[in-house]
């Protein structure tokens, strides 16, 4: 074989490999940051938060989850995907705070650090993985149990929406919505059990078969954005929107122009960039050997269309 052609094999094999290799063929530390879904505003905040997180440090993110937030098998599959390739560290956001707990106890035990954020985990942090990131959902959920009870002085019955089963973060924000709401002995929550589903769709199906209840009450709290949503579109539909006191959880384009429009009267928004960056920076933290906080609050504010013009608001619902 001529010399000047073995060594064009020898260059397209370097090629291939290195094309092939994965994370580890980046000279970058790599960390992959799993959300819940990839297709509600949330979401999409917290992969801009995350992506500028890394341009900021010289790290690269692979972003990368379920279509839909009620898919745990694919979510598992990803956090083993991504230990598998050794990336250099995992952000999560777990569809479920049992089932994800396996996964990420192989990924930590694999030697790859695992930062959960938004919602809950199974296990303690600063052990069972590095770090908690998140927003007090607790604390959130009283706001908005607070909030009904301010505009609603005279009393009378709520329905609460949940979101689904297994997520610790929204079932945070709904026990802290049961709790403040009981401190109000003219308030009884008419109806607590019932769950909107993945989607704003199915939320929407979930909120149609609740309006026989919704009609006979004052107000209604829903625990996440899929869940405002689909219970904004019911009351849309039945000619009861505005009619109905309303706070909901987190933000979106049609749910800041619903409360600009009065059909809702308070948004309860997180900081998703926030987390995005932070969960991020606490990886990269780790990996330098530098010391981290083992759980972070990102913070919880009340957004009513009196403060809409705040700046800071504003930065928020972008």
């Amino acid at each position: 074989m001529r010399p000047a052609r073995t060594l064009s094999l020898v260059l397209l094999l370097f090629a291939s490999c290195s094309k092939d290799a994965g994370p580890s063929a980046s000279s970058k530390p790599v960390y992959a940051v799993i959300p819940k879904g990839t297709t509600h505003v949330f979401w999409k905040a917290v992969e801009r938060g995350a992506k500028e997180g890394a341009a900021e440090l010289g790290v690269e993110v692979q972003w990368k989850g379920p279509l839909k937030e009620d898919d745990r098998a694919q979510q598992i599959q990803l956090v083993q995907q991504f230990t598998a390739q050794h990336v250099a560290g995992i952000a999560l956001a777990p569809l479920d705070h049992t089932a994800l707990a396996a996964p990420v106890k192989a990924a930590m035990a694999a030697g790859i650090p695992v930062v959960i954020y938004d919602s809950g985990l199974d296990g303690t942090p600063g052990q069972d993985f590095i770090s908690y990131i998140a927003t007090d959902n607790t604390q959130g959920g009283r706001i908005a149990g607070e909030e009904l009870a301010r505009i609603l002085p005279e009393g009378g019955e709520l329905v609460m929406l949940r979101y689904m089963v297994g997520s610790a973060s929204t079932a945070q924000r709904e026990a802290g919505f049961l709790e403040a709401t009981a401190k109000h002995a003219a308030l009884h929550v008419a109806v607590e059990n019932r769950y909107a589903g993945p989607t704003g769709g199915e939320a929407k199906d979930s909120a149609l078969n609740l309006m026989g209840e919704v009609r006979k009450c004052k107000g209604v709290f829903c625990s996440n954005e899929s869940a405002t949503y689909g219970m904004l579109l019911a009351l849309r539909q039945e000619g009861l929107a505005g009619k109905v006191r309303f706070v909901g959880f987190d933000s979106s384009p049609p749910l800041v122009e619903a409360l600009k429009a009065g059909e809702i009267d308070a948004l309860i928004v997180q900081d998703p960039r926030k987390m995005g960056v932070l969960a991020v920076r606490t990886l990269e933290a780790h990996r330098k050997g530098e010391k981290i906080e083992t759980t972070i609050d990102t913070g919880v504010v009340l957004v009513t269309r009196e403060k809409l013009s705040d700046p800071a608001i504003l930065k928020l619902l972008e």
